[in-house]
């Protein structure tokens, strides 16, 4: 068996730059699977990819698959032979394997002795093998969207030119979407157009650079990075490089060069925020700061040829751009003229969804919850109330029509316009923090209630009209909300109820398909995402289900048990504690214990017993404050002193005495013990 590089290329018109890194690993992990399947041995696959082509390049590939022994069990010996002669079972068998019942062998089990038929299967090469594997993994593909070109009935994402298969030096015989296989590849558009024989399949990714393409995603991306902070530095700048942006930009070009372009200082009266989304969303440059940090009126486009006279470029691009930012500067100029507060009627007639309403309804069912939440965390309700009415204004403003990604930044300008209080015009931006689990929370108090409050009424909503989440679907973002809710409770440190909170959002709502039991239902789901917002902290699910055990639905309070619990399980006494609050556990459901902590001293017999009620006792005292105080990892610190005493009561005292009244103490003793410890959490749920 030989080894060689087997290279896989399919040819297009330019892919859709934001669905090129999806289709390039979805192609590589179809060959690589396809590959498996057929057990053709390999060292590793790599995936390559451009705005013109999609690559596979599979090393180390073996020329067929391994030889394997095929064994076939016939019937059992006392079935084949009858007085020394073989039975038609025997005979039948022989043939369907295609030899003679004397060249069948005896197979022993532990069922007895049957006839079998061993032969060596030769492995199938991989010339045969790869042009069905090669279809497969290009119809698995996850196309955004397909399309048809010219009288071919062939579909694909973009219309395709070429097909390149090579084993080695060798074509492989391969045909898909209309194309026959070939060693035949093309370079650069314009800096190499002409056809490109490739010699052998180790070739492919010297043999594109010396033609003006960069195969390799990363290594682009990369280059693209460092020409742009080498740009950067020439213009004594820093270039804010946005990670989406740069893999966009670099699924927009084989042969990348970075440009310095400038715009009309006079754009620099607009917003940042509104000329930089310009530049990303409609031409895809990368912004420059100075060292102040305020935006230059420069940018850096990344150019797909190396011009000759790159000024042309350059001015084509400022060319371009001047009329983008000029449609910036007309919308903020236009939107100046009214006030945010002005906008509010609007919202009346502006769907939030068909049986929720309209942003206006929204508005108002926010503004009560707003109202509760900024009372309880001490915030000003009057400021709480006009961020709640102001909030959603800026979506039917001009700007923000034209650049949805601005609401509450335009929000936030208009209102500081406009003379609203500073807390406000902050709480309008801050009402969509956090955008993502690791995001900051809203500063302000006043930014605090609206953020909760605005996500609380779409959870309870769109619970309420039976739209909940499913594991394939969330259209409406309900998980993210529900993430936000907690993280701005926890990091925030407010000490609020989830339950409460609910409750609350429910009473907006009248008149929806569920409300019985509704904000029970929502608070079960968001006390759930806590289980994959503890994995990031290291907590396993044994410990999310041990807080999940007690009726805690204070978020700041639920996070202080996990980590308590987290930390009480790095402590040598842990496993043993688990084990015998699980033994005290299955004793009391067994006995069917009523509940009682109640230890009568009198009844109290061995030394052990004593000891245990006595350091139960003295734990009682030291750890009740710390639980008054959420200090749940110093009170399962001083519970871990529990061990010993607990450990020497089950070595010597029998718990089941015959005496009714010893054993119900007894009972009782175990109840109390284990009543400390749920204090904070389950812990007999802890591995053990």
């Amino acid at each position: 068996m030989t080894v060689n590089t087997l290279l896989l290329e399919l040819g297009a018109e330019e892919l859709p730059p934001t669905a090129l890194d999806m289709l390039s690993d979805a192609f590589a992990a179809g060959i690589e699977k396809g590959l498996q399947e057929a057990d053709i041995p390999f060292a590793s696959v790599t995936a390559f990819a451009t705005p013109r082509r999609l690559a596979v390049q599979v090393a180390e590939l073996a020329d067929k698959q391994p030889d394997r022994d095929v064994e076939r069990r016939g019937p059992a010996l006392a079935a084949a032979f009858k007085d020394g002669v073989a039975t038609k079972a025997a005979e039948g068998f022989a043939r369907s394997c295609g030899v003679s019942v004397d060249e069948l062998i005896h197979l022993e089990t532990d069922k007895g002795t049957w006839l079998a038929f061993r032969e060596q299967q030769q492995g199938e090469s991989v010339q045969a093998l790869l042009p069905d594997i090669l279809r497969r993994a290009i119809s698995a593909l996850p196309v955004p969207k397909n399309m048809r070109w010219g009288a071919s009935r062939v579909e694909f994402s973009r219309p395709v030119h070429w097909l390149v298969a090579l084993y080695g030096d060798e074509v492989v015989a391969a045909e898909t979407l209309g194309l026959q296989a070939s060693r035949t590849t093309y370079g650069h558009r314009f800096h190499a157009p002409d056809a490109i024989q490739l010699t052998h399949a180790d070739d492919y990714v010297a043999t594109l650079e010396n033609a003006y393409v960069l195969v390799d995603r990363a290594r682009r991306r990369e280059r693209i990075r460092e020409q742009v902070l080498s740009e950067a530095e020439v213009q004594e700048a820093t270039a804010v490089i946005d990670e989406e942006l740069l893999v966009e930009v670099s699924g927009l070009v084989e042969w990348p060069v970075a440009l310095t372009g400038s715009f009309d200082e006079r754009f620099l009266e607009v917003p940042a925020e509104c000329l930089i989304s310009s530049m990303k969303a409609n031409q895809k440059y990368f912004h420059l700061l100075d060292d102040a940090g305020k935006l230059k009126p420069l940018f850096i486009t990344i150019a797909n040829i190396d011009s000759a006279d790159p000024e042309q470029v350059i001015s084509g691009n400022e060319k371009v751009i001047r009329p983008r930012l000029a449609d910036a500067a007309f919308f903020y100029e236009t939107d100046r003229k009214r006030t945010l507060a002005s906008r509010v009627p609007q919202l009346e007639s502006v769907v939030f969804q068909q049986q929720l309403g309209t942003l206006a309804d929204k508005s108002r069912r926010t503004t009560a919850i707003a109202t509760f939440i900024a009372e309880q965390i001490n915030g000003n309700v009057a400021h709480a109330q006009r961020a709640v009415a102001l909030a959603k204004c800026d979506l039917v403003s001009e700007m923000v029509l034209e650049f949805p990604e601005l609401q509450g930044i335009m929000g936030r300008y208009y209102a500081e316009q406009d003379g609203e209080p500073a807390d406000v015009a902050q709480a309008i931006e801050e009402q969509y923090l956090p955008r993502f689990a690791t995001d900051a929370i809203p500063h302000s108090s006043t930014g605090k209630a609206l953020a909760l409050a605005d996500r609380l009424d779409t959870l309870v909503g769109i619970f309420g009209i039976g739209q909940r989440p499913t594991g394939a679907k969330d259209p409406f973002a309900l998980r993210r909300a529900s993430i936000g809710v907690l993280n701005i409770l926890v990091k925030g440190e407010l000490n609020l109820d989830l339950r409460e909170l609910l409750d609350v959002a429910a009473e907006q709502h009248q008149g929806l398909p569920k409300t019985e039991g509704l904000a029970e239902d929502v608070l079960t789901y968001m006390l759930d995402r806590f289980r994959a917002w503890g994995q990031e902290e290291g907590i396993s699910a044994e410990m999310y289900l041990a807080v999940r055990a007690r009726p805690v639905t204070n978020p700041l309070d639920f996070s202080r048990r996990l980590r308590a619990v987290k930390a009480f399980t790095q402590r040598d006494e842990a496993a043993a504690l688990a084990s015998a609050n699980k033994r005290v556990s299955n004793i009391l459901a067994k006995q069917d214990h009523d509940g009682s902590t109640q230890v009568d001293q009198a009844l109290l017999q061995e030394e052990a017993e004593h000891n245990l009620f006595k350091a139960i006792a003295a734990s009682q005292v030291k750890v009740e404050p710390l639980f008054n105080d959420g200090n749940y990892q110093q009170a399962l610190d001083a519970l871990a002193t529990l061990r010993e005493p607990v450990d020497a009561f089950f070595d010597q005292v029998m718990v089941m005495a015959d005496d009714e009244a010893t054993r119900r103490n007894r009972l009782a003793l175990l109840a109390s013990l284990q009543a400390l410890f749920l204090g904070v959490a389950d812990i007999s749920l802890l591995p053990q």
